[in-house]
């Protein structure tokens, strides 16, 4: 006998299945709120650890070298678990399920948001960096008025890129117990036993939202490259 389809457990049309897409989708919140806060945070960490492997300090680079292969060499996973079980052991820090997502998710994507600065910033033409210099800009002023604005725009589509891949690494988070939509389809398997049917539809939940989100950051490159365009 082939498998017998329970759809009704989250279909749109039967009261049951409303109820279990509502519970589903409650944790859209939880998903969304995370990835932005760990992107965020990790955009801002990343461009300070760019900054230090492109300074002239020898140290400066040491510290940026040691930071990016030390945590990209580290699965996110690890890094999630011992940030929420191995802070409060070793410094006393115990943070809740959120927070703890943002910081592993953060320092994690930082080391790649680090490269990716770094390559951005290393593609502005050598002549860009000469006449800020020549104007007499410190190394701060050129990167902040000069560099990093053409750089910016260079690096948004891999920005991009690691913002849908945020938005998937968050389901790990589940594991601690943060109420997002992979909690909630593994919390919904338990009560109504239709793995298959459940899971299908997280699918379906997170392909709607990183659809979404990619047609956002496209729209956001075409208008920022139209902007670039100035005819004559």
């Amino acid at each position: 006998m082939g498998y017998n389809w329970g759809w009704y457990v989250v279909s749109p049309w039967s009261e049951k299945g409303q109820t279990n897409l509502a519970f589903l989708l409650s944790g859209l919140g939880w998903t969304v709120g995370l990835a932005l806060c760990a992107i965020v945070a990790s955009v801002v960490l990343g461009l300070l650890i760019a900054l230090l492997g492109l300074a002239r300090g020898r140290v400066a680079r040491s510290v940026n070298r040691i930071y990016v292969e030390s945590l990209r060499a580290v699965p996110m996973l690890v890094m999630l678990l011992w940030v929420f079980y191995g802070l409060p052991v070793v410094l006393g820090i115990k943070l809740d399920v959120f927070a703890a997502g943002v910081v592993a998710l953060a320092l994690c994507d930082s080391a790649f948001e680090a490269e990716i600065f770094r390559a951005g910033i290393q593609s502005i033409d050598r002549g860009q960096h000469e006449a800020a210099e020549t104007l007499g800009l410190g190394f701060v002023d050129k990167m902040r008025f000069i560099i990093l604005p053409q750089a910016v725009r260079r690096v948004l589509p891999p920005l991009g890129n690691q913002f849908v891949y945020m938005l998937k690494t968050s389901s790990l988070v589940s594991v601690i117990g943060l109420a997002e939509l992979t909690r909630k389809a593994n919390e919904l398997v338990v009560t109504e036993y239709r793995p298959l049917e459940i899971y299908t539809a997280l699918i379906v939940e997170y392909l709607v939202l990183i659809l979404a989100v990619s047609w956002v950051m496209r729209a956001l490159e075409r208008k920022m490259a139209a902007s670039d365009y100035k005819p004559a």
